[in-house]
C-alpha cells in the first residue's frame, strides 16, 4: 500500500488530518475549485519540509545552503527546491510575496518579523505559532515559536 492510499484511512482514524500531516504520509491537499491555491499550498508544504529537513543546520551570515544558512537564505532555499523563486533578503521577498493577515496565515507562509517598516527577519510558519527558521550567529536552523507579535505574513504565489 502507497502512503497516498493510506491518507484516507488516517483520516478516518483520526477523524481529521492537517495539511502537515497529509504532506507527511505523501499526500497532497485539493480544494476543488481553487487550482491555484492547491497548487500554491502544495508549493508551501514542500518548503516547510525542505526548511524543516535541514533542522541542526549552522547559522552563517550570507548563506544560503546547502549546509548553511542564514534566516532569508533558508526561505530562498527552501522554496526554490520547492520550485518557486524568491529574492535573496528578507524585505525583498516581503515584496514579492501576497501579504494575508494572521487570521489567514497557513503552514509554509512567510513570517516576517519587522521594526517599524523595517524587515530584518524572516522564517516558514509551520503552524501553532512556530516558525522554521536560522535564527543567528552560534545558531542552528531550528523550530521556534514566534517571540513577537511585530510580525507580517507573506504567501509566496
Amino acid at each position: 500500500m502507497t502512503a497516498l492510499n493510506r491518507v484516507p484511512s488516517l483520516m478516518a482514524r483520526a477523524g481529521t488530518a492537517s495539511a502537515l500531516t497529509i504532506a507527511a504520509v505523501g499526500g497532497s491537499i485539493v480544494v476543488p475549485g481553487m487550482a491555484s491555491d492547491a497548487a500554491a499550498a502544495t508549493t508551501a508544504t514542500k518548503a516547510l519540509q525542505i526548511a524543516a529537513s535541514k533542522k541542526g543546520a549552522p547559522y552563517k551570515w550570507g548563506a544560503s545552503g546547502p549546509r548553511r544558512f542564514d534566516c532569508s537564505g533558508l526561505t530562498l532555499y527552501s522554496f526554490k527546491k520547492a520550485g518557486k523563486s524568491l529574492p535573496r533578503t528578507a524585505a525583498q521577498q516581503y515584496n514579492k510575496t501576497h501579504h494575508v493577515s494572521s487570521g489567514h496565515r497557513r503552514a509554509g507562509d512567510l513570517v516576517f518579523f519587522h521594526s517599524g517598516s523595517n524587515v530584518y527577519h524572516v522564517g516558514i510558519y509551520a503552524g501553532k505559532g512556530k516558525i522554521w527558521h536560522a535564527p543567528k550567529s552560534g545558531d542552528v536552523v531550528r523550530l521556534q515559536k514566534i517571540w513577537t507579535k511585530s510580525v507580517w505574513y507573506g504567501r509566496v504565489g
